[in-house]
């Protein structure tokens, strides 16, 4: 297993991926990398699953005088098991096969066993120990016993084959049959993955109803995809719900790393051709928030908070629907290939971290990541001989870009000038539970909810304007304060804060002329229950401007008798060097380069324990940089960010 050291310098470097301890392991390959030295996908992905494999097996409890333990995957962040760490019985039972090694094969014998803990009368597996809790889930434990059954059934003994497909058997007619009954009983993710589940059911089973069912379920994809861009929605409370400007609810870390998958496999299963056809249009218009380096951009998505870099927190993964499609289009392939580079870099001890920053700024990794991550690279390698060519040859259509690309069903803007990329966010579709009804956000007030550049990477990212555990069994508690890292407008006034990221009526506005990108934006600062600031103080024109050279933010405001702070949290683990050269100039070292943040207005630091601020969406690390307004009506206070 890789050290600390590895991976710190890994990271900070943009490394393609991390050396990898394979003991000498290695896949026979299909595919090839761009780049010489590179290792082509089927290594990449090969490795990085006996990695995350070792990774788990180390934190498999051995306690036999407590069945309620023994068995399971100990979490080094959370104090309680996770129920659904015994769907890992899929990718240790394939590890078993391709290394013969017998650890292997014990390790998912045990986890199988210890389902029992999770197991309800009627064939479902709770997302926790509690009889109680959530049940939907289910369906993608009874998709890994299929697949491990599937594809490595000649592992196990004949009693145990019996055993495993008994318990399959009373999941489908059980719980699954009843309560998937329809494709939108809940949350769009459960129903598409519902359309492989039942139909690999069926195959495994041989019970010709569940194939039917998926047949039945395949007829309404099409309804679920937003006009005109072929996003798919459905990730909301409730699924159809449409916001006051008339958008549906769409998140792209569950899309890609979860529905998607299932649809695409019941379509290439089914050689349903038509089928495939919307679905890589779905594919394509969602390959346009892959940035650059393999990280996906959900800083506008209603899930956002479950968003990490590297995709979504609970969700599968995004290799199996990209490299199965990269046929149809090979940009497909280098989204699974780098996506998979992006996992490496994140990942320390044989487990994912929620981000690239955690292992700078001393987190702790949930194991949750790595157990249903693994489960996509095993199905990846269990497929390798049916995958078209997979590599990262074709450039991404980010790389492409040029100009704005406009997403009306999301309200939501894409900008590509020189080396930047940035995302402009309005989309006011938020998504609700019974606790936290209206207060769960993700960027959105006009923010400039991402900025990224070619050579610096990551600098702006958004977060939750406040930091909710939604779910909290599924969402790692955060560390501090949850400083925000949405770049934002702000002012306190008695007690209340205020700010843009809670203006769910902003208007967004752009041009291009003379090699240069203009936003502007009108907003007004709101609390956190959309209440507006009082009188003139809260009304606000931002801008923000793209040249090939530099990055410009601006706020005027139409009247500044409030102490009020233009809030640019730029992205920089800790170790990267800070200076403040004069008090309108701050400049972060980075190994690519330096980043200088100039201003008109003088400029500060928030003091912090760690020189750092961390927020856990998307998991990274910022230095926060506060430019105070003047007192002036109409004065304005500008930012440049510049790599050099």
């Amino acid at each position: 297993m890789q050290d600390r050291r590895s991976f710190l310098q890994a990271m900070s470097l943009g490394t393609a991926g991390l050396s990898l301890t394979t003991g000498g392991f290695l896949a026979h390959s299909r595919s090839f990398a761009a780049e010489a030295g590179k290792p082509d996908f089927d290594t990449l992905t090969a490795n990085l699953l006996r990695n995350w494999c070792d990774g788990m097996l180390a934190h498999q409890i051995n306690d036999p005088e407590d069945p309620v333990r023994d068995g399971a995957l100990a979490c080094p962040s959370c104090d309680f098991i996770h129920g659904r760490c015994w769907e890992a019985v899929y990718p240790f039972l394939h590890l078993a096969k391709v290394t013969g090694e017998k650890k292997y094969l014990t390790a998912g014998i045990r986890l199988f066993d210890w389902s029992k803990n999770v197991s309800g009368k009627d064939g479902r597996w709770t997302n926790d120990l509690r009889p109680g809790s959530w049940h939907g889930t289910s369906i993608f434990g009874a998709i890994a016993l299929a697949e491990a059954i599937k594809y490595h059934r000649d592992l196990l003994t004949n009693e145990q084959r019996s055993a495993w497909k008994k318990r399959l058997g009373e999941a489908a007619s059980g719980y699954l049959w009843k309560q998937f009954a329809t494709i939108d009983f809940t949350n769009v993710n459960y129903g598409f993955t519902a359309i492989h589940g039942f139909n690999l059911i069926g195959r495994v089973l041989d019970e010709p109803r569940y194939i039917e069912r998926s047949h039945q379920f395949a007829k309404e994809i099409p309804r679920f995809f937003t006009e005109p861009s072929k996003l798919l929605f459905g990730e909301g409370k409730p699924y159809n719900h449409k916001s006051a400007r008339g958008l549906l609810p769409v998140d792209l870390g569950y899309n890609v790393e979860e529905s998607l998958n299932g649809v695409v496999l019941y379509a290439l299963h089914e050689k349903d051709e038509a089928l495939l056809d919307l679905l890589q249009q779905s594919l394509e218009a969602h390959l346009e928030f892959m940035l650059p380096d393999g990280g996906w951009d959900n800083s506008w998505g209603t899930r956002q908070f479950k968003w990490t870099y590297w995709g979504s927190r609970t969700s599968d993964g995004c290799q199996p629907a990209f490299s199965m499609m990269a046929g149809r289009n090979p940009a497909f392939g280098t989204a699974a290939y780098r996506n998979t580079e992006v996992l490496a870099r994140c990942t320390a001890d044989g487990l994912i971290h929620g981000g690239p920053h955690y292992v700078t700024h001393g987190i702790k990794p949930c194991i949750h990541h790595t157990f249903t991550h693994a489960k996509v690279l095993a199905f990846v390698q269990d497929n390798r001989k049916s995958l078209p060519p997979v590599d990262d040859s074709t450039p991404l259509p980010r790389e492409l870009a040029k100009g704005v690309r406009d997403f009306p069903d999301i309200a939501v803007s894409l900008a590509a000038q020189g080396p930047w990329r940035a995302t402009v966010s309005a989309y006011d579709s938020i998504y609700r539970t019974k606790t936290e009804p209206d207060h769960i956000l993700h960027a959105t007030g006009g923010s400039l909810a991402l900025l990224h550049h070619q050579k610096a990477g990551l600098l702006l990212a958004g977060s939750m304007p406040k930091y909710l555990e939604v779910e909290p069994l599924n969402q790692q508690e955060n560390p501090e304060d949850g400083f925000v890292l949405t770049p934002r407008v702000e002012t306190t006034q008695e007690g209340k804060w205020f700010t843009n990221l809670y203006d769910l009526k902003a208007q967004v506005t752009h041009e291009t002329t003379d090699g240069k990108i203009n936003f502007s934006i009108k907003t007004t600062l709101h609390n956190e229950d959309y209440q507006p600031l009082p009188g003139n103080d809260g009304n606000f024109e931002l801008g923000y401007g793209f040249t090939d050279g530099q990055t410009t933010i601006s706020a005027k405001g139409a009247a500044t008798s409030s102490d009020i702070s233009l809030v640019l949290p730029v992205i920089s683990p800790t170790g990267e060097k800070v200076v403040q050269v004069s008090p309108t100039r701050i400049e972060i070292m980075k190994p690519v380069g330096k980043v200088v943040i100039e201003a008109n207005v003088p400029l500060s630091i928030k003091p912090t324990k760690k020189g750092r601020v961390f927020n856990m969406v998307p998991g990274v690390e910022a230095v926060p940089i506060i430019a105070r307004l003047p007192a002036e009506a109409d004065a304005t206070a500008t930012c440049t960010i510049t790599v050099v």
